[in-house]
């Protein structure tokens, strides 16, 4: 995808607002940006994404066409992409980059081990070796952590507390990716625990992923969780309309899915970490090290229930539930 600007989401009027002292800060240089998302350009997701980062950005006095140039690519969860997009923003000599999504991380480091890199959305980026640590990350990368493992296990308790009929579950993932092996994993030890068989759907492109949850839905008590990938983002709405169709409780990563219609999910908010990666950004470009930079954790984590995709599946949801719910959608 070309370049996009966010000149009509900032506003012509906005440099007026800007604190003085702010101003004064900016260097006179044009400086530049390079946003790479693991999502598709049209995406609303994406779109709310790149607006917080945009938005934080204004907010300590960048703004795009005045005093910093931003350039953004999609690569649509495509690896393929993925790689001419990050060879691309690194050609281009930037700044800093925005890596808006864990399975674009490696991607852009293995364009570029000096071109500094804020990445969000990203499952234990020590173990990847995307950093050293946490607390000093050592390379030309920091930014904020997605999903710890451990959460994993956390999907599978809850489609057996809000559909505990349920004695199967298929599990869908992006293999390709090391968080999709790693979420299995964890999930997978502590299926004999809550009494559940589960298998996996690998989510490589639509007509695979609807054959599989077909095949899976013959045989009766079965239940989905989707974990955290990318391709699942792009194909949220056929994943939903499957897990409706064929009647199967499924438990979500992102609250984005009980939204568009999908039964339960457990996770973070994924529009905090990219206003607050703007102020990552903003410490670089006025000099400091992505080395130097501790990689944030998710302040909070957030349940959201759909009663009415409840409903439509026969499903009481029980009320200690809905008591801990951050969001209940009617």
């Amino acid at each position: 995808m070309k370049r996009r600007t966010f000149l009509a989401l900032l506003g012509g009027g906005a440099a007026a607002t800007w604190p003085l002292a702010a101003r004064a800060q900016q260097p006179d240089r044009m400086r530049r940006i390079g946003v790479l998302l693991a999502l598709t350009a049209d995406d609303p997701e994406s779109q709310r994404r790149m607006t917080a980062f945009v938005q934080g950005l204004q907010e300590l006095g960048w703004t795009d066409g005045r005093n910093v140039r931003i350039d953004t690519r999609w690569s649509a969860a495509d690896a393929d992409l993925g790689r001419r997009y990050a060879a691309e923003l690194v050609a281009l000599a930037p700044d800093v980059i925005l890596a808006s999504g864990g399975t674009v991380v490696g991607t852009l480091l293995q364009a570029s081990r000096t071109v500094p890199i804020v990445f969000t959305l990203t499952v234990d980026p020590v173990g990847a070796g995307f950093v050293a640590s946490l607390a000093r990350p050592g390379g030309n990368a920091t930014g904020f952590t997605g999903y710890e493992y451990g959460l994993s296990g956390k999907w599978l308790e809850l489609l057996k507390e809000i559909a505990p009929r349920v004695t199967r579950a298929a599990v869908l993932r992006d293999a390709t990716i090391p968080q999709g092996v790693g979420q299995f994993a964890i999930i997978q030890s502590v299926a004999a625990g809550v009494g559940v068989e589960v298998s996996t759907i690998e989510v490589r492109d639509a007509g695979e992923i609807e054959r599989a949850v077909a095949a899976f839905a013959r045989s009766a008590n079965g239940g989905l969780i989707v974990t955290a990938s990318g391709l699942a983002i792009v194909h949220r709405e056929l994943i939903i309309a499957l897990a409706v169709r064929h009647k199967l409780p499924a438990v979500y990563f992102q609250r984005v899915f009980v939204n568009a219609g999908g039964l339960v999910s457990y996770g973070f908010d994924p529009i905090d970490p990219h206003r607050r990666a703007a102020g990552y950004v903003d410490r670089i470009l006025k000099g400091e090290n992505p080395a130097d930079l501790p990689v944030q954790a998710p302040t909070k984590y957030e349940l959201a229930i759909n009663l009415k995709t409840a409903k439509a599946l026969g499903l009481d949801v029980p009320p200690t539930l809905l008591a801990r719910a951050d969001e209940v959608i009617e």
